[in-house]
Order: structure tokens, then C-alpha cells, then sequence
């Protein structure tokens, strides 16, 4: 099981629609990529903590059995998905792929 984070940074002077991000981004993701191994989506919203404004404004997990998994998946979708992004922000999200492990 991998579970792959795309973190859209929180810097000052960029825009992020938050709408078009969970009622059209997020819907187009799950369904071009349910079918294709992705088997749980969460979109989290960061908020201030002790150290002031959180370092990313959003964190997408999506959970996949495999890294082969995620890869056919992006390969299948990917311009079409990452291709959406400047619809809802201007910043270069960071997209790390992380292992399971407990």
C-alpha cells in the first residue's frame, strides 16, 4: 500500500479555489483513477498551529495498493489531471510518494 501526497504550498500572493478544487478537481480525480487502482482520496485543509500559518494550505493523500498502481494511473490520466491545475491554483503543488509502514 502507498499512499501518494500532493501538498499545495501556502505562499503568500497565490490563489487556490478551494470550490473548484473539492466539487470539480476531486471529483474528475476519483473518477478517472477509481478504476485504476485508487482505493481512498482525503483532502485536508491546513490550519494555523503554535508556529503561526500552516506550510501548506492543502494536502491530497490518495491511497493506492502499489506504486505500479499509481504509475498507470498517471500515465492513463495525468496530462488531462495535472493539465486542471491552473484552474484552481497558481502555485506547483509538491507530490511525494510514501510507503505504509504502520
Amino acid at each position: 500500500m502507498i499512499t501518494v501526497s500532493v501538498m499545495y504550498p501556502n505562499e503568500a500572493g497565490t490563489k487556490f479555489d478551494e470550490t473548484y478544487y473539492l466539487q470539480k478537481h476531486m471529483p474528475l480525480v476519483r473518477e478517472r483513477w477509481s478504476g485504476l487502482g485508487l482505493k481512498d482520496s482525503r483532502v485536508m485543509r491546513g490550519t494555523p498551529g503554535p508556529e503561526g500559518a500552516a506550510p501548506y494550505r492543502v494536502i491530497t493523500l490518495l491511497s493506492f495498493g502499489s506504486v505500479a498502481e499509481f504509475q498507470k494511473a498517471a500515465e492513463a490520466h495525468g496530462p488531462e489531471l495535472f493539465g486542471d491545475i491552473p484552474n484552481f491554483t497558481d502555485c506547483k503543488p509538491v507530490v511525494q510518494v510514501n510507503e505504509v509502514i504502520g
